[in-house]
């Protein structure tokens, strides 16, 4: 099979786990291939994925081989495949834009973004010589006036794009007709970790409406330690974010809560928890003879590898989206891997319509 070849946008924890993963599954067999939820997607494995481009805007990752730059500072996550080799491929300064919020300059430099003084690359540009397919976009939180500029430039490179981040992109009507008449595939918005907090919640949310159980109230807390909560403690930039989490959890109710009565988001920034994410769960309803029944959960998981996986189907989806002809928004995989797809579904079905589609069943 041909390499996939992407570009990365932001090559942060994220970025990182997701290309050691590249080469960790390399000489895996799919018996003993962990992790993941496919090992073969219309003949493309996990190392069929090969990086030809990445921006950053960080000056200990702007010039780096993409192979050093995933292991630099403010990187914090697990480091499960250290044996990259050289790609040949130098980060890009990226454009900064809404990017990096004021306070995290406040920060001690190793657990915040230093700003690279080198001058903003032709992204266009690079993109086209690079060759590039689809490209990753990993930008921080709140990064709405960035996220549209790579994705308006993907729109003229000729590149496919998965939004990663919760900026609405794909579930955006007009972006979704552009990417359409481009015929260019587009997944999106906002990666579901493979087992996190959203998918989770979602989960059990369906279950107590399954189980004809009447949800009455619930809240979810999440605490980390990388630049990501770091970056969410300017409260004004998670406007995108609750509502992509919110709407995950409501969009499997029989009735919507009252806003009053649901509160996802993020809670705090914890330095010492690094790439580790907590999430505190609590729900409460009523089962027979209207009886209050109540739920506790506390889930600990590295997040950025949470997200690997998923970002590897989506990846694989939108090749074989681009080897069909077929562009605009990817209503299966977007359904399976993003929390504010075009259109919602149950996860189950999302799952079987991923199938239908890998099987060549479904347009998209």
């Amino acid at each position: 099979m041909d390499k996939i070849k992407i570009a990365v946008i932001g090559v942060g924890n994220c970025a990182s786990s997701l290309i050691q993963g590249i080469y960790y599954y390399k000489n895996k067999t799919p018996g003993d291939a962990i992790g993941l939820m496919h090992w073969d997607i219309g003949g493309y494995k996990p190392s069929d994925i090969e990086v030809v481009a990445a921006f950053d805007i960080d000056k200990r990752k702007v010039g780096k081989d993409v192979s050093e730059a995933i292991f630099s500072k403010p990187n914090c996550t697990t480091i499960f495949y250290s044996d990259i080799p050289k790609m040949g491929v130098k980060v890009h300064m990226g454009k900064i834009l809404d990017s990096v919020a004021p306070h995290m300059r406040k920060y001690p430099e190793d657990r915040t973004f230093v700003v690279s003084d080198e001058k903003e690359s032709d992204v266009i540009q690079v993109l086209r010589d690079s060759g590039a397919e689809i490209a990753l976009n990993y930008l921080p939180v709140g990064s709405e006036e960035a996220a549209r500029y790579y994705a308006n430039a993907c729109l003229e490179a000729g590149v496919a794009f998965i939004n990663c981040m919760p900026v609405f992109i794909a579930s955006d009507k007009e972006f979704a007709r552009r990417f359409e008449e481009k015929n260019l595939p587009i997944v999106g918005d906002d990666v579901k970790s493979q087992i996190g907090a959203t998918i989770t919640h979602r989960t059990l949310a369906k279950l107590f409406t399954d189980r004809g159980v009447k949800l009455d109230r619930t809240y979810q807390l999440n605490t980390g330690g990388n630049t990501d909560f770091l970056n969410m403690l300017a409260r004004e930039r998670l406007k995108s974010k609750k509502i992509s989490k919110t709407e995950a959890v409501q969009s499997v109710l029989d009735r919507p809560l009252p806003e009053e009565n649901i509160h996802i988001g993020p809670s705090d920034y914890v330095p010492w928890q690094k790439d580790n994410k907590i999430c505190f769960l609590r729900m409460e309803g009523r089962i027979f003879g209207d009886i209050p029944i109540n739920l506790e959960l506390r889930l600990s998981v590295e997040d950025s590898p949470n997200s690997g996986g998923v970002t590897i189907d989506a990846i694989r989806c939108c090749k074989l989206a681009l080897d069909r002809g077929v562009g605009g928004p990817l209503t299966s995989i977007s359904a399976y891997t993003m929390k504010h797809p075009p259109i919602q579904y149950p996860d189950e079905e999302a799952r079987v319509m991923v199938k239908e589609f890998i099987q060549g069943k479904r347009d998209r």
